[in-house]
């Protein structure tokens, strides 16, 4: 009895050792739960903004020449009819180039700026792109491969006067997970492919290797253009069941010096197609969907649209 006993409090002893190997004993539980909070919190106040993915309303793809635009549903760019006159102007597209001239009546401004005549910069541009207001609607180009287009946001589309919150998985540590950086040598180009079925290679650095109970996993981040932090595109055995099914992004620091890198998927999000039909959201690549059940992070939004 007392030898059976003794069994039981050593396996007992090793269990908590393990269960707990992944965090000094100098962290802090309360703070981190203070700090995912946080992030929670600001996660959902960027999407209460006039111009967050909540307002997306419309997608128009240009064709070469002219475009009209306008509250009328002849218009190529067919703006909300309460929003808009009838004819408000047109975007030209010249071999890439996108040109605005809109009518004095529009009332449309760049920098708070009355404008009828402007070169537009799209959001590939190093500067960003220009960005246009008629009203409440907040308007840009966007260019997507070789395709151009006309992004349209409205700060009191109802998807964010009615925006719902937002609901996680419980915060738990042990999501919070130390992952092994594995250089590619030179980086490797990953396609990947969007919504609208575009594919483009982006640059991966390296593969971040991590364990969950006892087994390997390994993601290949994106690191973007002019960026340092490294993007990670994810789906797991909870998409498109408690999570969304196009999966989910999270960004990560780059690893430090001896290589670790530190994985939270206690702030894996929503991509931006889980609030609006008209976001033209990158998919995790077939090596970023995992095995497991990753029950953390951002679940499914209740007012999904699709």
């Amino acid at each position: 009895m007392r030898t059976t006993l003794t069994f039981v409090l050593i396996f007992a002893i090793a269990f908590l050792v393990a269960c707990n190997k992944s965090k000094p004993a100098s962290f802090d539980a309360a703070a981190y739960k203070t700090e995912i909070d946080k992030w929670q919190t600001d996660r959902a106040a960027n999407l209460k903004k006039e111009d967050s993915w909540l307002t997306l309303v419309g997608l128009y793809w240009l064709k070469e020449g002219e475009n009209k635009f306008g509250g009328n549903a002849a218009n190529a760019i067919a703006l909300p009819k309460d929003k808009a006159p009838d004819v408000a102007g047109s975007f030209w597209l010249d071999n890439g180039h996108v040109r605005l001239a809109a009518l004095p009546t529009a009332n449309v401004t760049a920098d708070g700026k009355p404008v009828t005549a402007l070169d537009l910069r799209d959001d590939n541009d190093d500067n960003g792109p220009t960005i246009l207001k008629m009203g409440t609607l907040i308007i840009n180009i966007v260019k997507r491969g070789d395709r151009i287009g006309v992004r349209v946001k409205d700060s009191q589309a109802a998807a964010r006067l009615q925006f719902k919150g937002l609901e996680y998985f419980p915060t738990d540590p042990k999501w919070s997970i130390e992952a092994r950086f594995e250089p590619y040598q030179p980086a490797k180009m990953v396609p990947i492919t969007n919504v609208l079925g575009m594919t483009d290679n982006e640059t991966s650095p390296g593969a971040l290797a991590f364990e969950v109970d006892g087994k390997t996993y390994r993601i290949d981040p994106i690191l973007e253009k002019g960026e340092t932090d490294y993007f990670l595109m994810i789906a797991d055995e909870t998409t498109d069941r408690e999570t969304y099914g196009a999966g989910r992004y999270l960004y990560v620091s780059p690893p430090d010096a001896s290589g670790k890198v530190v994985i939270d998927f206690n702030k894996a999000y929503n991509p931006p197609c889980a609030f609006t039909a008209y976001a033209t959201c990158p998919l995790p690549p077939r090596q970023n969907h995992l095995p497991l059940r990753i029950e953390a992070g951002e679940k499914k939004y209740a007012g999904a649209v699709h």
